[in-house]
């Protein structure tokens, strides 16, 4: 009798969050390749199992191979997983296009939105490879890389509008460790994962500063609200953002010292510039990136975003700490709903 032949995942990148992801596809019973920029690193995974650059204490399963040909990496691949920096996602895909399989599922892990154009990472992914929609999902949810690579328990949810393809990712990244629920609403989660890297920027702003836990909490409820108007506006459920792509993943990156985003925003607290914070974090932050992009299309949708404006003034430079906080805690007061 012959076995059904394991599904095949191409992961482009090596980085943090995409070696994590590799491994529970890797776990789930997928074929892995790993895309990797540099042909070190694809070296060092294929001869040790280890990735020297992120989370170099775990071996990574067997099934797990690197290289550093797109050509090679989705050949074959029944799952294209994307987690580059949203802003050079179109550049990248315009070239990896030619080499994506007509029945091959895109899964975008990223949680930004494309400067200029306003797009959500699904948008542009369309647009650069012609994939239709139904052919491509967004994973998004509280997910710290570090913890996922420890085993420890975690969820997230997998949207897309065709529930069949949404099935088929969840069961190719279904481990006794993570739980993937699925989810057509495409918008919601993907605003849910950018909108909060920028309360996270805020509520790291916050603890740096050393204004304790009721700012924290002030934040992250009101983070959240905004975040909800804004995806309800642009056609999300709002019920999507109360759910893992969006309350679970916001208090997630708030929370945790193991967020880059709320680690940047800890540094400009402390009082360290953009340039400082930047050169502290070492690692992509999108809530830096996607900030202004976020800002943008609140105005074009008419929705109040008080935080995600506090922080674009910070990030620019353009107020003070203190004039952030005055900024917020001074607005006319209305009621919460």
């Amino acid at each position: 009798m012959n076995r059904p032949q394991p599904a095949r995942a191409a992961v482009f990148s090596a980085g943090s969050w995409g070696t994590a992801v590799a491994k529970i596809m890797a776990d789930a019973g997928c074929d892995v390749v790993i895309h990797a920029r540099r042909a070190e690193i694809a070296d060092a995974i294929n001869t040790t199992h280890r990735n020297p650059d992120y989370h170099a204490d775990v071996e990574l399963p067997a099934a797990l191979t690197a290289t550093t040909h797109p050509a090679a990496a989705l050949d074959g691949a029944d799952f294209l997983v994307l987690s580059i920096p949203a802003q050079s996602l179109r550049a990248n895909l315009t070239a990896w296009a030619p080499h994506i399989g007509p029945d091959t599922v895109i899964v975008s892990l990223m949680k930004g939105i494309e400067l200029g154009s306003g797009l959500r990472a699904s948008q542009v992914i369309g647009q650069a490879t012609g994939v239709p929609p139904e052919r491509i999902a967004v994973l998004s949810g509280p997910n710290l890389a570090r913890e996922i690579m420890a085993g420890q328990p975690a969820a997230a949810t997998i949207a897309c509008p065709d529930e069949g393809a949404a099935h088929r990712v969840q069961q190719a990244c279904h481990t006794p460790y993570f739980r993937p629920y699925r989810d057509t609403d495409v918008i919601g989660c993907e605003l849910g994962g950018a909108v909060k890297n920028v309360i996270a920027l805020a509520v790291g702003i916050a603890t740096g500063m050393g204004l304790g836990h009721n700012a924290t909490a002030m934040l992250i409820t009101r983070g959240l609200a905004e975040t909800t108007r804004l995806a309800v506006a642009m056609g999300a459920h709002p019920a999507t953002l109360a759910g893992l792509a969006g309350l679970g993943d916001l208090v997630a990156t708030c929370s945790s010292p193991l967020s880059r985003n709320r680690t940047f925003g800890t540094h400009l607290g402390q009082g360290l510039t953009v340039a400082q914070a930047v050169a502290a974090t070492r690692q992509t932050t999108e809530g830096v990136k996607s900030a202004e992009a976020i800002q943008a299309l609140a105005h074009a949708h008419h929705v109040e975003m008080p935080i995600t404006d506090v922080v674009c003034a910070l990030l620019h430079e353009k107020v003070t700490l203190d004039e952030a906080v005055a900024a917020l805690m001074q607005r006319p007061p209305k009621p919460e709903r």
